[in-house]
């Protein structure tokens, strides 16, 4: 291990902070500030499989804690601050006025599936609290929404990661360097194939809520 740079690097950090700062990240990212929580919990998931120097199940556990804390605390910054603030404040953050409008529009079409799928989209993980709470949604739905799409989110990413990486450490030689060398395209085209179809669904979702704002000015008019 001493010949990875990355692997020092990660030792590094959970020997000073252990499973606290995959929790702290997770939250603080699911409240609102871009963080690279996905990252952090891929890379020690697959830290645990090439050394074991620290468990999966608390990595996971972690994981989910931070994501359902720090949603809820987002969804209560957002209940507090309210649409206008947050059109005022939002860009602080890359919460855009246009994000805000988009983000009006889904809570009014899909409501609680929003919660559960919107972890899983990087643009709405980050938002999807203080959206939840600036939309009013009732908080015991949005708890039990958020906890089932945080805890699949979380879990599932821990635990694929893992199995991953323990399969590969598995595996010396060439084949192992081939596997490894596979996998890491392979995870490169599903990052490309889910950002462009992200950039895709974001681009339809503000034209939609756009739409449905210059149709609620002329009705307005007239």
């Amino acid at each position: 291990m001493t010949g990875n740079p990355l692997l020092q690097h990660l030792e590094h950090l959970f020997q000073h902070y252990g499973y606290g700062v995959i929790g702290v990240t997770i939250m603080l990212e699911s409240m609102g500030i871009p963080l690279p929580a996905e990252t952090l919990l891929i890379s020690a998931s697959i830290y645990c499989a090439a050394t074991h120097k620290m468990n999966i199940t608390w990595v996971a556990t972690a994981a989910i804690i931070g994501a359902i804390m720090g949603d809820n605390l987002g969804y209560l910054i957002g209940r507090w601050l309210g649409y206008p603030l947050l059109e005022r404040l939002g860009g602080r953050v890359g919460l855009t006025p246009t994000r805000l409008q988009a983000g009006r529009f889904l809570f009014r079409r899909y409501g609680g599936i929003i919660v559960c799928l919107g972890r899983f989209i990087a643009i709405l993980r980050v938002f999807v609290a203080l959206l939840a709470g600036a939309n009013h949604m009732p908080w015991l739905r949005f708890l039990v929404c958020n906890a089932v799409g945080g805890a699949v989110w979380a879990g599932g990413y821990a635990y694929a990661a893992y199995y991953l990486g323990h399969k590969i450490t598995r595996i010396s030689g060439p084949v192992g360097i081939t596997l490894a060398a596979c996998s890491a395209v392979v995870a490169v085209g599903v990052v490309i194939f889910l950002r462009r179809q992200e950039h895709r669904l974001t681009a339809e979702v503000e034209a939609a809520a756009r739409r449905e704002m210059e149709q609620s000015q002329q009705e307005g008019e007239t």
